[in-house]
């Protein structure tokens, strides 16, 4: 005996099959627009990156080739050109004219004392900030430091020069302090927010063990702020580096100005040896971009873990 399948059964299973049907096209053809937008997004942020990009290397490319190249060679209109041949005459008399290991000494020094003090009063300073949040004085303490954020050091720096000037700071001592100061609400920011990421057990077994407050954060805390420590370490480092405003405002004595001072003091002295002069400019943003170079990984580890909680 045949079983026959009705007829409207049988009608009602090929309609849901070219149902799913269409509407496996339909996802295929809106995944397909998907990519292809995509790519086409990703194709524009490219070549806009690249355009980006040139406004640093071309920069750079002129500053290498025209620093080795003679006086002859640099003045022939011809920024573009590779030297022949090279020629380290320019390098020799920047040398000279600006003192260089002298005033390097000073801008590493004003450097290092910055990075130094930045890293300890900032870490510490965050460290109270966020594990006593429920306080109003610590929560407004911070809310005070980010607000001088926005104070930039032309408008207080009439007061500043005077002041240093009155306490006997008028020297890189001075530059390095004001550098630490106005370094401290950035990286107090970022320790808060690398801070909370650290679990409050850690350090609540640490007391149970009958550590004191500031063996917890030298011994546990202070540690575990590596990568931060690195980053704003090298934030502060390159602040102090190229800053050419405040040691030029509060340094008084001209022989203890660091680099990019000094090479506005000589620029006269260039005159058209624009060998000389780019070879005084590479040799001063050279320590900068190779700290850049060798830790940018810890800078975007650093930013990476403060930003997850």
């Amino acid at each position: 005996m045949s079983t026959q399948i009705p007829l409207s059964t049988t009608t009602r299973t090929g309609s849901i099959r070219t149902a799913d049907a269409d509407a496996v096209r339909t996802r295929s053809s809106r995944g397909a627009s998907g990519r292809s937008r995509r790519l086409g997004s990703g194709a524009i942020l490219t070549i806009v990156l690249a355009v980006c990009s040139l406004t640093v290397l071309v920069p750079l490319y002129v500053t290498l080739t025209m620093a080795f190249k003679s006086t002859a060679q640099s003045v022939d209109g011809n920024a573009f050109t590779l030297p022949a041949p090279f020629s380290v005459s320019g390098f020799v008399q920047a040398w000279t004219l600006t003192d260089f290991p002298r005033s390097f000494a000073i801008s590493v020094g004003v450097a290092g004392v910055t990075v130094a003090g930045t890293i300890l009063l900032s870490s510490m300073a965050a460290f109270a900030i966020s594990r006593n949040w429920k306080k109003r004085l610590f929560r407004w303490s911070f809310y005070y430091l980010l607000a001088a954020l926005f104070l930039p050091f032309p408008v207080v720096a009439l007061p500043q020069v005077k002041l240093t000037g009155l306490v006997h700071l008028d020297n890189p001592i001075g530059v390095a302090l004001l550098h630490i100061m106005f370094q401290l609400g950035f990286s107090v920011l970022l320790f808060t927010a690398f801070l909370r990421s650290i679990p409050d057990e850690l350090e609540e077994s640490a007391r149970l063990d009958g550590a004191t407050t500031g063996q917890v954060f030298w011994q546990l805390v202070f540690p575990l702020l590596a990568p931060m420590s690195a980053t704003v370490g090298i934030f502060a480092f390159l602040a102090s580096w190229n800053d050419f405003m405040m040691p030029s405002l509060i340094t008084s004595n001209p022989a203890l100005q660091t680099l990019p001072v000094l090479q506005q003091i000589f620029q006269t002295q260039f005159s058209n040896n624009y060998n000389v002069a780019f070879a005084s400019y590479l040799m001063a943003m050279a320590p900068a971009i190779i700290v850049y170079l060798v830790t940018q990984r810890w800078v975007m580890a650093g930013v990476t873990q403060g930003a997850i909680k």
